[in-house]
Formats: C-alpha cells, structure tokens, sequence
C-alpha cells in the first residue's frame, strides 16, 4: 500500500535521507548556536526561538513549537507545492523537531554555545550557516524545512510581492517585535547577520555548488562561432536566427552553456572568430538533459 502512495506521487524513499540530513543540521545550527544566546533564525524557527523563550511552561519548548508551527503551514500548501513536497517536508520538520529536543537533552544547554561560547557574531554567522545548510538540502531534494516558506510561495504573489520580499517583510517585524519584547536591539540586528548568512547558504547548496552559466552571442557569423565553441568544449550549441533591430541585418543567436571556469576561455574564442560578437551572460541554477531510452 505504501509502495503504490509512493509510486503514484512519485515519492523517492532515499530522498528520507536527504530530508533526515536536513532536520539533523538544522537542529545542530539552532540548538548549539542560535538558542542558547537567545539569536532568532529566520521564519517559523525564529517564531519558535521566540515563543519558546517566553514560555514558562517546559513543556511549550523549541521542539514544540517547530512542530506545531511548520507542519500545519506545510500541509495547508498541499494542493499547491502537491503530495511528495508535503510529504518530504513534514518527514523533515519531524526530525528537525525530535533532533532539536534529544540535543537540547544530551547537551543541557545553559546561556552559551557549546561551541562559540557567547561570541554573538560567531553564533550569529555559523548559527546561519548550519541552518542555512540544512535548509538548502531539503530545498534542493524537493522538500522545504519552514512553512514560512511555503506561504511565502503560495501568497507572494497575490500581494504583488516576490518570494524574497514576503521572507524579508515577515523577518523584519519579527525581529523588531523581538526587539520590542526585550528592550533590546542587538540580539534582532546580530538575528539579521544570521539570516543574511543563512540566506546566501540556502541559495549556494540549493542552486548547486557548480553553477553554469548560459551565454547568448549575437553575431554574423553564427556557424562559425558554433563550430568553434563545440570544438572546443565538446558540448552542443543552439543556434536561432536573428534580424539586428537597427540596422535590419540578419544575425544569428548562439545559445551556449559552460561553468564559471571556463567563461574567459569561451569569451576569447568567439571574439577571435567574430571581434564584433555581443555576448550576454547569466547564471543558471540547473540543468537537465533528456535521454531518449
């Protein structure tokens, strides 16, 4: 019965471990940096950071309201993120949640990091990289870790508002309402450093480490340019014909993609096919190849 769910929504069970991976580092980033000098991490592990500080109850602790507060926000994104995300993320937020609480156990954590002891800015920027990592992994296996996300997804739009300024709107009155609470204003500003840190982390391991780049050359001599390019590289170009909008001359467009090293390389080559080439670059995060069986 399991194994037919699976096959029918396309789940992948090693990608459990992947999403295991996830909850187990993020639960290291937020239990051994950021909680224990009272630093808030981004969206609804910021929220818990927060609620699990004014808690008197110990029970209402970080683990709890990881759960409570994620899974929920997860689920309600079902018909729109579909099954295997759903599914992929709740395993993940269920270890994140239980990792969390057996190393808030093991470690009996005080007023300190065990690691960068009460250093703000180290627990700031290693704090948001490990969470970060951790968020990455369950972005790039097809999961997430933080519902916030998730609404920020399904709602951004409807607001006339980008995925990344829904997340930095929702950050920002949370930590000023952190700042409000405490009568403090380091913590929230040293919370920002972690969230920019875990920002850039999620992007750098979710995008891929090795991220190309696609070049498009405008120029009048497109199958020599192709040619070369694929001698060179060993890789397939495409080619799509152009008219200038100027000067109303035919031209062709040549669609390339190389990694970060080799940009100079393919930039010397065509200039000495064509010195007249104009070239575009930009960055890609993924790329995938249809085999035909």
């Amino acid at each position: 019965m399991i194994k037919r769910f699976f096959e029918k929504h396309g789940i992948e069970p090693v990608k459990f471990i992947h999403m295991s991976i996830a909850g187990i580092v993020s639960a290291i980033g937020i239990t051994m940096f950021l909680s224990p000098v009272h630093l808030y991490d981004s969206g609804i592990a910021g929220t818990s950071l927060l609620l699990s500080q004014l808690s008197y109850i110990g029970f209402f602790n970080l683990s709890f309201f990881l759960a409570v507060l994620n899974i929920p926000l997860i689920i309600y994104g079902l018909k729109k993120q579909g099954v295997a995300f759903t599914v992929y993320s709740v395993f993940a937020v269920i270890v994140y949640s239980i990792s969390a609480l057996v190393i808030e156990d093991v470690f009996e954590l005080g007023e300190a990091s065990p690691i960068a002891g009460t250093d703000l800015l180290l627990c700031a920027i290693f704090g948001g990289l490990i969470c970060g990592a951790g968020s990455g992994i369950s972005v790039r296996y097809g999961g997430a870790i933080d519902g916030v996300e998730v609404m920020a997804v399904i709602f951004a739009k409807s607001l006339n508002l980008t995925v990344g300024t829904f997340m930095m709107i929702y950050n920002t009155c949370l930590y000023v309402i952190c700042g409000i609470i405490f009568k403090s204003w380091t913590l929230p500003l040293y919370s920002m450093v972690t969230y920019y840190v875990a920002l850039h982390t999620i992007d750098f391991i979710a995008e891929g480490i090795d991220r190309s780049k696609s070049v498009m050359i405008i120029t009048g001599k497109g199958d020599e340019v192709s040619k070369a390019l694929m001698e060179e590289f060993g890789s397939g170009t495409t080619i799509i014909p152009a008219k200038g909008g100027f000067t109303m001359k035919d031209r062709t467009v040549v669609y390339f993609v190389v990694n970060r090293f080799q940009i100079a390389r393919m930039r010397t080559l065509v200039h000495k096919v064509d010195p007249h080439a104009y070239l575009t670059i930009s960055e890609v995060a993924d790329i995938y190849k249809y085999e035909q069986g």
